[in-house]
């Protein structure tokens, strides 16, 4: 053989060898993971072997030649934040790839984080990408980004969720799977929560509400966290934001990786902010400090079980507006008509001075899933959770670091749940819940406490029924629970004695839910339910100084439980992606609502002089509707409007329901942009958000009138910058544009100082 024909030999066999080592292949359809819609021409990359190309115009890739059998596909489209993911090529794979297109829709196709149970709940959901562009604000703040959740707010660095007129005890907060437990029963009283250490925030109303322990009245908040990926190599993010307006810092950290004996991830976030300001003077004392840790581990023990551990930590120190303490009965009279409130500095301060509050938050979770059969799951939880709050005001002598409230919260959940599928169409959820809840006052302030010592044990039964029929999908759930409350109180009476209070709750509720698909992209969907509430122990024995909201409460020992029925009904329509329309109207009737009424008339303490408010209890009817509309004509402009209505009564009295939400309503026009160089997905968003003034309110009904209304211009710019296979998430978000003055009804330092005034917001987001 000569030695042309021996190169000419070896090179086609090395060609054949070649082939032979590069045999796997990758195919599949990219979708928008709400609406199904096929992405067109996304773009599919293998970093590992440099291969990457464009689906066609239905959302179709297929990908050939492939070397290596580990490796990590990032899929990318316009107005979608590139994903990564980590594919391990036995064989040729079949793979289809979903992508957050449409973050401002209500309904979610799933919960996200929990198993693939069907559910007809109505469920609006936030994912990391929103998240890490809005880490710097509280967890409520974020949920307000959501339609139909408004914030109760006690200035700038406090707030919690609204959901259709509801707040506080009415509102299940759910952090990993497990209700959050602490001191959250006032208005000042934020979740101690780290958003960061969430993948999606998820708020449901419907039948699935029932399986979640706490109060469902209004609704459940879902904080919850990816499983880890079985993915070897280290990967993660960092997140930096700087606010102008407080000179506010956040930098949050987070990383994982399936390691040799379990998959894990852990994330830290660390923030500090100073005075906030308005459009025209400083917030004196509003500053915060925050320091959380998150960790979890995922394994798999064999075949049919698997565990989970969650451990989080939350810890912040926020200060309270000093204008809103006042020392004198004149001063607080004069505190409600003043444009610039006392004690007001002229120059930004990071110090945070009293008054102020410390609180630090432990959550502890181990969770145990089993597959006993091809039809049969079975899930084992325990969640303890261990608060801290203390709360510190002025006082003589050298006296002011020792808190005038001090209380220590234990809980313990436990739970089991078991999963049948009873046939291909029908799904029984059932479960047995018990909580333990220890609040204790420590007894270092020398001041009688705001609310007693109690020790609280529920036990919880609940069921769940799903049936599927064609176009047609049902579900039926019921829970039934008992509460036995003992409390130890301090009598009012002169001289002081202990009194031992002992309360028995058996209650229960029950809902009922269809979902339709019809033709032409539209769905409906309908909820209909009975949900009682006991009154909490602050609603029942609190009394004193609630200083958060400078206010003085009182509870109300002859409360009697509250009794709901609400109904609710959402139609949901999708033409492609150039439409998507969504309503939700609801009514909702309260036997014995209970709300904290003012007294239209002011106490003087030895700690100053402060509103008085007590708990009532009358019948209440809520009405509302939550609607979006979505308008997107091409891939490179959207037009979001949103609105949010909600109307409340008090039946017994025929007069308005307090702290009723406004009517709010939002438009936002986005602009997409061609890639420039390595910038890609490059967007610019005008947002006009007008918030009414509250009408339906008497002069009697509260200390002031309600606000005027306000709107607010906000404009945001994002694009992502691509570095050969690591990418950049760059943000400027301008809130309060042009530096409106206005003062927001459910503040409550509304009464004391104006809103924040314009803010520009930078974050960065670096993915590895």
């Amino acid at each position: 053989m000569s030695l042309f024909n021996k190169l000419l030999f070896l090179f086609f066999l090395s060609g054949n060898l070649i082939a032979q080592n590069c045999p796997y292949s990758i195919s599949g359809t990219i979708t928008d993971e709400l609406t199904g819609s096929p992405l067109a021409f996304a773009g599919i990359y293998i970093e590992e072997t440099q291969q990457g190309i464009l689906a066609d115009d239905a959302g179709n890739y297929k990908i050939q030649g492939i070397c290596q059998k580990e490796v990590h596909v990032r899929v990318t489209h316009a107005s979608c934040e590139p994903e990564l993911f980590f594919i391990d090529l036995q064989e040729n794979r079949a793979k289809n790839f979903l992508l957050h297109h449409h973050a401002e829709l209500l309904n979610e196709v799933q919960v996200h984080g929990s198993s693939n149970e069907k559910s007809t709940q109505v469920n609006s959901s936030l994912g990391k990408i929103e998240i890490a562009r809005n880490g710097n604000q509280n967890l409520a703040d974020i949920l307000s980004e959501l339609t139909g959740v408004s914030t109760l707010k006690n200035g700038s660095g406090i707030s919690k969720p609204i959901i259709h007129g509801l707040f506080g005890n009415r509102i299940s907060i759910l952090n990993n799977g497990i209700a959050q437990s602490g001191q959250q029963w006032g208005n000042d009283h934020a979740p101690e929560i780290d958003a960061f250490s969430a993948d999606h925030l998820s708020v449901i109303k419907g039948v699935s509400a029932l399986a979640y322990a706490g109060s469902t009245l209004g609704g459940v908040v879902m904080v919850e966290g990816s499983p880890v990926e079985d993915e070897p190599h280290l990967h993660g993010s960092i997140n930096y934001l700087y606010n102008s307006n407080g000179r506010g810092n956040t930098l949050n950290a987070k990383v994982e990786k399936a390691g040799k004996w379990f998959r894990w991830r852990m994330n830290g976030t660390i923030k500090m902010q100073g005075d906030s300001q308005t459009p025209t003077y400083f917030l004196t004392n509003t500053g915060r400090k925050e320091a959380n840790f998150s960790f979890r581990a995922d394994k798999k023990l064999n075949n049919k079980w698997s565990s989970t551990l969650n451990y989080a930590t939350f810890n912040t120190e926020i200060g309270i507006l000093k204008g809103s303490q006042i020392g004198n009965l004149t001063d607080l009279e004069a505190a409600f008509k003043r444009e610039i409130p006392f004690f007001t500095e002229t120059e930004f301060n990071y110090n945070i001075n009293v008054p102020k509050q410390r609180v630090s938050h432990h959550l502890l979770k181990l969770e145990l899933n089993g597959v006993l059969s091809p039809t049969e799951t079975l899930r084992f939880v325990y969640g303890g959770q261990l608060n801290n709050r203390r709360e510190f005001d002025a006082r003589r002598g050298d006296r002011s670091e020792k808190p005038v409230l001090s209380l220590n919260q234990w809980s313990h959940f436990f739970e089991g749940k078991y999963i049948n599928d009873l046939s291909k169409n029908k799904t029984l959820i059932t479960g047995v819940q018990q909580t333990i809840t220890d609040n204790t006052n420590v007894p270092e302030t020398g001041i009688s406490p705001l609310i007693p010592d109690y020790l609280a044990y529920q036990t919880s039964l609940f069921g769940i029924l799903n049936v599927k029929n064609n176009r047609w999908f049902h579900e039926f759930g019921f829970r039934a629970e008992n509460k036995q409350l003992n409390v130890v109180q301090i009598t009012r009476t002169i001289p002081r004695a202990i009194k031992r209070i002992n309360q028995n709750f058996t209650f229960f509720s029950v809902s009922a839910g269809s979902q339709l698909t019809l033709p032409n992209h539209l769905i409906l969907n309908g909820n209909v339910g009975l949900a009682m509430r006991p009154p909490e122990v602050n609603e029942l024995y609190s009394f004193g100084l609630h200083q958060g909201v400078s206010s003085i409460e009182e509870g109300n020992a002859n409360l009697q439980p509250e009794k709901s029925v609400k109904a609710l009904i959402t139609a949901n329509y999708h033409k492609s992606d150039f439409v998507l329309f969504e309503i939700t109207p609801y009514a909702q009737l309260i036997d014995n609502f209970i709300y904290l009424q003012p007294q239209r008339e002011f106490l003087l303490t030895i700690r100053g002089a402060f509103p008085y408010f007590r708990f009532e209890q009358a019948d209440a009817l809520l009405l509302g509707v939550d609607a979006l509309v979505s308008i997107e004509p091409t891939d490179k402009i959207k037009l979001i409007n949103k609105l949010t209505f909600v109307h409340g009564k008090n039946l017994t009295d025929d007069v308005p329901l307090i702290n009723m939400p406004p009517l709010n309503f939002s438009s936002a026009f986005q602009v997409g942009f061609k890639n420039i160089g390595v910038a890609r997905n490059n967007t610019i968003e005008l947002e006009v958000s007008h918030t009414a003034r509250q009408s339906n309110l008497l002069v009697s009904q509260d200390f002031v009138l309600p606000p005027d209304a306000y709107t607010l211009l906000n404009l945001r710019f994002d694009t992502t910058i691509e570095i050969k296979k690591y990418y950049v998430s760059l943000g400027l978000k301008a809130t309060n544009l042009l530096n409106t003055i206005y003062r927001d009804y459910l503040n409550r330092l509304r009464y004391f100082a104006d809103d924040t005034g314009r803010n520009f917001t930078l974050s960065s987001r670096f993915t590895f």
